[in-house]
């Protein structure tokens, strides 16, 4: 079936002496891979199109394997993330993270959006990092796997001071503390900071004001809980760390 779609780039591998397959994120259809043929040619319309960020309407042939892309415009190049060396260090760790969780052909609208949103910020922005954690906590929701942080994970109490445990999957209230010695305690509202960012929508915030040690901390948290819970290795993100990024 012949489709248009809108979508970024999430990354491509060589296919032939010529080719590409170039796997796309986008609202309509999800992720999708499909070959770009002649894409490695250097005069190639296709060559420019066919890069990691870019986001272009796509003309395709859409096949239940691999579809075929026909024909391609640039939408959004998302320049300055080019540009920039940390801009691009945290656009590559937001798409190999949404390649990883996100299904095949599985669309989801809100989950494109907040994507999407993501990357205009790191594009427009110097600091990215509240905005991929925001985004990190949905994807996790989506990919059934997300810490509880709007209560005690254990008997639900609302009530503060709360510490972190991997261990329990998300918050451990004062009483419910000892199932986890090994729980981070939560400097006074780093909690609440955790449930505005798994449900606020990037677009509802203006500025972002944290405490670069609560930056770090959380950080360090959510590295720490994919690693648990997550299944798979990112490269990217051991370039941020390389950046003292997410350190």
């Amino acid at each position: 079936m012949l489709e248009k779609i809108q979508g970024v780039v999430l990354k491509t591998r060589d296919y032939g002496e010529t080719h590409k397959i170039v796997t796309i994120f986008s609202k309509k259809l999800g992720k999708l891979s499909a070959i770009a043929k002649g894409a490695k040619k250097p005069k190639s319309r296709m060559a420019a199109v066919t890069q990691p960020f870019i986001y272009a309407e796509f003309l395709m042939y859409v096949n239940k394997g691999l579809s075929t892309i026909q024909q391609a415009e640039i939408i959004d190049s998302f320049r300055s993330i080019r540009e920039d060396i940390v801009k691009t260090a945290y656009a590559a760790y937001l798409v190999e993270l949404t390649d990883k969780l996100m299904d095949d052909k599985k669309p989801d609208i809100f989950i494109f959006e907040q994507f999407f949103q993501t990357m205009q910020w790191i594009d427009k922005e110097e600091d990215a990092q509240i905005p991929l954690m925001m985004f990190e906590l949905k994807l996790y929701q989506k990919g059934g796997f997300a810490p509880t942080v709007a209560c005690c994970s254990h008997c639900k109490t609302t009530t503060p001071p709360f510490a972190f445990s991997i261990q329990e999957a998300g918050l451990l209230c004062s009483s419910c503390r000892s199932m986890d010695p090994q729980a981070v305690e939560l400097p006074k509202g780093v909690a609440k900071l955790l449930s505005i960012f798994a449900t606020v929508e990037l677009q509802q915030v203006t500025s972002i004001s944290v405490k670069e040690s609560n930056k770090r901390l959380l950080r360090e948290l959510l590295d720490h809980y994919y690693d648990y819970y997550g299944g798979y290795y990112l490269k990217s993100r051991k370039f941020l760390q390389q950046l003292d990024l997410l350190k």
